[in-house]
């Protein structure tokens, strides 16, 4: 198995805080260059408190946080705290989510949000800049604003600047990226055909609004992959997670644009009914669409796979299938990857 020139990062999964930790030190002995938290069913920010405090040298980032459940100054504080744990290995990774999430889980303010994220990171980087100084912050925005007088924060700052990473999917989005980020984040279901045809001209338009340059920027692609000796075994691995996706209407135009949008259309209703377990949806995904949103198979055929990334993006955030799987199946899995990462990085395997 030959190496890549691409960045192996990894998206760890756990039952407990304290596995997520334990995956999260053989990706560093592995050779991964950074870990990710997510944020759904755990905090991102807590989680990537553990994992910092667990590792020494990998990085640590959040992939992604939910941009507009935390107010700006929160957010920048939470950042600030995690890149002193870590002694400047954190990457703060944001994301809007969607309207119905936002608004119906967290009460959180929806509007615009393409102005809502730009101002979000304004903000963000801002207090971080500022907040030592003890001069006043002011700044006016439509959905966020920072109105600070006698204010100065004392405490160690390992960086004045964090890198913030933003996930985007529609050619608005990723523009944004393109102007305001040190670094893009795909979602989880991300092929090379789409990387080219929709992210790249989309990044380079915003690169090219703001004067910026490509290696001002890093590009991450999210890859589901499934790792099994039985290749046949692993595609059907994965196969919850693209049902997952399939039901988010959002992503209608994604799966149009690699000639899915019929299966999707077939999936999504009959999840909305009701009664579609994971599992069932997993069966409701046929093996073409298996293959051409994830990275899935032996070993030889996930690194196989990474090759067409190389050239193309700077990094790939590797992850586990979850979906409809038994814990002890996600696990299996999982080693098998972090045994993919090891043999491409010359690292140690669990």
């Amino acid at each position: 198995m030959s190496s890549t020139s691409l960045r192996l990062t990894f998206a760890p999964w756990g039952e407990s805080l304290a596995e997520i930790v334990e995956v999260s030190q053989q990706a560093e002995a592995a050779g991964a260059d950074v870990v990710w938290a997510p944020e759904m069913h755990r905090s991102a920010t807590i989680t990537a408190a553990a994992m910092a405090a667990g590792t020494s040298t990998i990085g640590v980032g959040t992939a992604i946080a939910l941009a507009f459940t935390r107010a700006p100054m929160i957010t920048a504080l939470e950042a600030m705290d995690l890149d002193e744990m870590s002694k400047g290995r954190f990457i703060l990774g944001l994301g809007t989510g969607v309207q119905r999430v936002n608004e119906d889980w967290y009460n959180a303010q929806w509007g615009k949000p393409v102005a809502h994220i730009r101002e979000t990171v304004n903000i963000i980087r801002e207090f971080i800049k500022q907040c030592s100084t003890g001069e006043p912050i002011d700044i006016e925005g439509e959905y966020e604003h920072m109105k600070i007088k006698g204010y100065q924060r004392t405490y160690h700052r390992e960086r004045d600047s964090i890198p913030i990473y933003l996930a985007g999917v529609g050619p608005v989005m990723v523009r944004t990226a393109g102007e305001i980020a040190d670094g893009w984040i795909s979602h989880e279901l991300c092929s090379p055909a789409f990387v080219q045809g929709q992210v790249l001209p989309a990044i380079t338009e915003g690169l090219d609004r703001a004067g910026r340059k490509r290696e001002d920027i890093e590009l991450v692609v999210s890859a589901l992959a499934a790792v099994d000796d039985d290749a046949t075994k692993a595609r059907r691995l994965a196969a919850g997670v693209v049902g997952f996706y399939s039901t988010v209407r959002t992503y209608a135009d994604f799966f149009e644009f690699h000639g899915f949008g019929a299966q999707q259309a077939e999936i999504a209703p009959k999840f909305r009914e009701g009664g579609v377990t994971a599992q069932k949806l997993g069966e409701l995904v046929p093996d073409e669409m298996i293959s051409a949103f994830t990275i899935s198979g032996n070993a030889d055929d996930v690194a196989n796979a990474l090759k067409a990334y190389e050239g193309i993006v700077d990094a790939v955030k590797l992850s586990p299938p979850t979906h409809g799987l038994a814990p002890e199946q996600t696990r299996a899995a999982q080693q098998q990857l972090i045994g993919v990462v090891a043999d491409l990085k010359g690292g140690v395997r669990p």
